[in-house]
């Protein structure tokens, strides 16, 4: 089972909106030397929306031989239509990542029973595991845990990113789905809490900016270290907050240019971080000492 802190990583891109591939080297070593435990390669935060497929691909397969086994990729690999997210997995299976991501489908609002269907259809399509992510708050769609605790006896389907924010799901899940059944948040506000319950780790964005803590925040909350867990979680409660005050990854995104590792690139529809808010996430950094 993959632990820990899982870092979505940002994808770096150029003043022109191209994948700066040096950058993203530079990233993946950073992230090894700070304690990551795994990445996720072209999720949310790293901008899946916006890259064509064969960018998509190009990134995962990138970020798997930077990484070079060091630590697992898994690959975002979610779509609201399930025969291009059966062809995607397969070609992040293709090309070395040792997991998939998979985004309950947006916008065109399943059922229940649809959600079920779509992710047994990708888990019987395509052997490689499977990480169920449930995030309401983006998809308007919202997988229950009896839905979760179905899936999680299809072949392939090891776990479940919750982004909800609801406590509750942590023991209702895992009633569900067993001890063998990873659990993740996707939401680095209640990420502590959450591992202190029982989950398996966060797949973080606070973690692109300061993933050492984050890394010692979440094994500590692992076995149940509350007092070093709330230690290392006040320092980084400003990050938590403050790389949402506009839509993830904008503020992250900034966040990594002004650590002097990538340049001020992102796609639209999304824009850099406007300049009222640079002073707000400065100070976010400067309390979780990653600058000055």
């Amino acid at each position: 089972m993959i632990q820990g802190s899982i870092v979505a990583l940002v994808t770096p891109m150029d003043d022109e909106g191209a994948v700066d591939y040096p950058s993203l080297q530079n990233l993946v070593e950073f992230h090894i030397e700070q304690g990551t435990d795994a990445l996720v390669a072209v999720g949310t935060t790293g901008e899946s929306a916006t890259l064509d497929e064969e960018e998509h691909v190009a990134v995962i397969k990138a970020i798997v031989e930077y990484v070079r086994g060091r630590i697992p990729v898994i690959a975002g690999t979610g779509a609201n239509s399930t025969t291009e997210a059966i062809a995607l997995t397969e070609r992040a299976k293709q090309v070395g990542a040792d997991a998939c991501l998979l985004v309950t489908p947006y916008y065109n609002k399943p059922t229940q029973e649809g959600l079920f269907l779509h992710h047994a259809a990708i888990a019987e399509s395509v052997d490689i595991p499977q990480i169920l992510y449930n995030v309401p708050g983006r998809t308007a769609c919202d997988m229950l845990p009896h839905t979760v605790g179905r899936l999680a006896k299809v072949k392939n389907i090891v776990g479940i990113k919750e982004a909800t924010g609801d406590l509750s799901r942590v023991a209702e899940i895992r009633n569900l789905c067993g001890p063998d059944f990873a659990i993740y948040t996707g939401d680095d506000a209640s990420s502590m809490e959450f591992c202190l319950l029982g989950g398996n780790g966060s797949i973080t964005v606070t973690g692109n900016v300061a993933p050492k803590l984050v890394h010692q925040m979440i094994v500590a909350a692992m076995v149940g270290d509350r007092k070093t867990a709330e230690l290392i979680d006040e320092k980084l409660h400003d990050l938590h907050k403050n790389l949402f005050i506009e839509s993830n990854p904008i503020p992250v995104k900034w966040a990594v240019a002004e650590m002097g590792m990538m340049k001020r690139g992102i796609r639209l529809p999304l824009t850099w971080l406007t300049e009222a808010c640079f002073p707000i996430v400065r100070k976010a950094m400067q309390r979780a000492e990653v600058i000055q």
